[in-house]
């Protein structure tokens, strides 16, 4: 290669060089700027993880206190004052009225699990839980005809206690005096691939209590 083919490539290397240099002038911000963001996002990201695990570990030491109280008052009057958000307050709310029950205050146990029925904020799996203790809570003060109206929504395709509610139902039907009706549903809890075991097992013995057959004819 001759001295001027290396004088023109040297030429060339630099001239890109100081493209290059002159591109990492007026650009270089940009690169800065997105290595900033990465950087920022990131550490924001793992601040907001930290701070969600110490609020739920606030809210979870925060019951267990409640729940260590003497009798049930003290509990119940710990756990309304748990300040809690969402699910972990619905679970606060049962268990005060689990506590409300202990106390022998039934109409402030409803009147809790009301309280979580009614919040629209809340996953259907709790305000569905709500209803199905509610009704267990009040079956003896309630009419039959009351508590399969309040268990309807319960018996949807999919619905996540769906099984108990149904077991519930066809007690108030036994009690509104539709016998054949709870017959037919509970023989169909023997078959529901979603019950338990233990419950198919209830279904079945409350058939035979009731001189019926497992399967209908």
């Amino acid at each position: 290669m001759s001295d001027s083919d290396n004088f023109i490539d040297e030429v060339s290397d630099a001239v890109r060089r100081e493209k290059l240099f002159g591109y990492i002038r007026r650009y270089g911000w940009i690169a800065i700027v997105l290595v900033l963001l990465l950087v920022g996002g990131a550490a924001y990201n793992e601040w907001s993880k930290a701070s969600s695990r110490a609020a739920a570990q606030a809210q979870g030491d925060a019951i267990l206190t409640a729940l260590d109280a003497p009798d049930a008052d003290a509990r119940l009057s710990a756990l309304e004052g748990v300040d809690a958000t969402g699910g972990a307050q619905a679970i606060v709310e049962m268990l005060a009225a689990a506590e409300a029950m202990a106390a022998e205050d039934p109409a402030a146990a409803a009147d809790a699990l009301r309280a979580i029925e009614a919040d629209s904020g809340l996953s259907n799996v709790y305000r569905q839980m709500a209803t199905l203790k509610r009704v267990l809570l009040t079956a003896s003060d309630t009419a039959p005809e009351d508590r399969i109206a309040d268990l309807q929504p319960l018996l949807a395709a999919g619905a996540p206690f769906r099984v108990l509610a149904e077991e519930q139902v066809a007690l108030a039907e036994l009690e509104a005096g539709d016998r054949d009706a709870a017959l037919n549903r509970l023989r169909a809890l023997t078959q529901d691939t979603e019950a338990s075991s233990a419950l198919r097992q209830r279904a079945t013995q409350l058939i035979m209590a009731l001189g019926g057959a497992p399967e209908a004819a």
